[in-house]
């Protein structure tokens, strides 16, 4: 174990204690030195110490990793226990780690996805409850953790495609193992009474149902949050995101909805930019927005509802 004491000019004065302890034992010694050091701050500062505050430990170097960033920065700490799954498929890391109060968390490349806890977010990139969605052909684009699909199939449309845009079926398979909460079993079989899974780049499939003249009622668009990074050499991923809008809208019936999340609402930036794309598709439309917290994320979320403009004749 070692200390280290700073003292700056303007009277912060900062004390890091670094020490190696695997065992709950060694936690509390060190807990119970540090109780010592601020008694004796105390008294060398007579009592004029305006503040104290104490910060958790952080767990280094350990088989468990606790800490990951939100969307807008911060670091948060979870309450991982153990890791499920841990694999690195051609495209991504991919990992599954447990949270005693989220359950399950699907992690790709480091971005926190989905948990087992956050059915709040499948139901809000489905409208949160306000979409009769029986009897519509349905188009999801990702979703490759199965919850948005295994939520719509409930609701006894007439067919769902899902296409898997991320061509990774590692992650679907590392989903329909230890992910079924948010799944159930329609993971599976990449088809089903209602359902199907195409493990392909939606980009080509966009452009082949626009051909085609195919239409949907519903499109959710669940491959990416708004990109966080506003600088100009992002130029090519806001290209990206408009031409799915713009696909997307071709396959959209007239009176049809497209789904998506945003971001975090801390992100104003990201989401203005995200809504000027909009003024920029092929043809008029219109949004509504509503912010929904999803609990692994520790942060608020903004979700789009968009919809072609219906012009007068």
């Amino acid at each position: 174990s070692f200390a280290n004491l700073r003292i700056h000019p303007h009277g912060l004065v900062l004390v890091d204690l670094q020490s190696y302890n695997d065992d709950m034992k060694g936690r509390e010694e060190v807990d119970q030195l540090l109780n010592k050091v601020e008694e004796r701050m105390k008294e060398l500062f007579h009592g004029n110490i305006k503040r104290v505050k104490r910060l958790p430990a952080i767990l280094r170097g350990g088989v468990i990793d606790r800490y990951w960033p939100t969307a807008d920065g911060r670091l948060v700490e979870y309450d991982i226990d153990e890791v499920v799954y841990d694999e690195d498929s051609p495209f991504q890391n991919i990992k599954i780690l447990h949270s005693k109060q989220f359950g399950n968390i699907l992690i790709l490349s480091g971005d926190v996805n989905l948990a087992e806890s956050d059915l709040a977010y499948t139901q809000a990139i489905m409208g949160s409850g306000k979409e009769d969605y029986t009897g519509k052909e349905v188009l999801i684009l990702g979703g490759g953790d199965g919850g948005i699909l295994y939520e719509i199939v409930k609701l006894k449309p007439k067919m769902v495609t899902m296409v898997a845009s991320n061509i990774d079926q590692m992650v679907i398979d590392g989903c329909k193992k230890h992910m079924r909460k948010t799944c159930g079993d329609v993971l599976d079989n990449l088809k089903g009474e209602c359902y199907q899974v195409l493990i392909e780049d939606c980009i080509p499939v966009l452009k082949r149902y626009a051909k085609e003249g195919r239409m949907f009622d519903y499109v959710i668009n669940d491959l990416t949050a708004v990109p966080i990074s506003t600088s100009p050499e992002e130029d090519s991923t806001w290209e990206f995101l408009r031409l799915i809008l713009d696909l997307s809208m071709k396959v959209l019936k007239e009176d049809g909805k497209y789904f998506t999340q945003g971001n975090c609402i801390n992100l104003t930036d990201a989401l203005n930019l995200y809504e000027e794309q909009l003024s920029r598709l092929y043809c008029p439309v219109e949004f509504s927005k509503e912010t929904v917290c999803v609990p692994s994320y520790m942060e608020l979320w903004v979700f789009y509802t968009i919809w072609k403009k219906q012009t007068d004749i």
